[in-house]
């Protein structure tokens, strides 16, 4: 009730829309955008940008770990989606749907320490209306938000069984983005999987680097797929 003004308050009572419109205003009281997302040339990848207001509590290593992105809602709305890769062993991801007055940049610290506590990756999203979303906050578009939010988590999975292509994965086992857990899971999920190559030490950045890298993209290209 603080965020609204004498006279929202008069036009909220005194001459009352439907009571869909005044439970929305009552519920959602999204806060000035504390975060914005840039988009690179390709269009595919988000960079995260935090205001003062964020009081982001970590260090770029952290930062990092958060991977942001746009999806469509089926009322049209794009809202905004979190995912922070809080622990390298993690075997869960949690949905995590913020309060109603706070948004994706306020609750990046929490989802940091909430997740490397409880040993779980977190993955959230901005209800329309709130920081980079698109729309307005009203009960109908929550429950598509939150439908849209959980299709784009389950789709870093569930899209691999779909392709009937061989598929070749390469993952480094001390990957500190993406855990080589995920590399494993994709792997299981191939409808036709050839040798996997799990580079033994290899990180996130430096997989390229190591030698069996570049002799497994050949025999994957001169062997595998001319044999089709």
């Amino acid at each position: 009730m603080n965020n609204l003004s004498f006279s929202e308050l008069c036009c909220l009572f005194c001459c009352p829309p439907c009571p869909g419109k005044i439970a929305s205003k009552l519920a959602f009281l999204p806060p000035d955008p504390t975060y914005t997302l840039m988009c690179d040339e390709s269009g595919s990848r988000w960079t995260l940008h935090l205001s003062e207001r964020a009081d982001w509590q970590y260090s770029s290593r952290e930062k990092d770990a958060i991977e942001c992105f746009m999806t469509r809602t089926s009322k049209g709305n794009r809202i905004a989606c979190m995912f922070v890769r809080c622990s390298p062993n993690a075997k869960y991801t949690l949905l995590f749907s913020h309060g109603n007055a706070v948004d994706l940049g306020q609750m990046s610290s929490f989802y940091i320490g909430l997740g490397s506590r409880i040993n779980c990756n977190i993955f959230s999203y901005d209800y329309s209306g709130y920081g980079a979303s698109s729309g307005k906050p009203t009960e109908k578009n929550l429950y598509a938000d939150i439908e849209a939010a959980w299709l784009a988590l389950r789709t870093s999975i569930d899209k691999i069984s779909k392709i009937t292509s061989p598929v070749l994965i390469i993952h480094g086992t001390e990957d500190e983005v993406i855990d080589f857990s995920h590399g494993l899971a994709l792997f299981e999920r191939c409808q036709r999987p050839v040798e996997p190559l799990w580079v033994e030490g290899a990180g996130h950045n430096d997989v390229e680097l190591y030698g069996q890298y570049l002799e497994r993209l050949k025999q994957f290209v001169s062997q595998e797929l001319v044999n089709l």
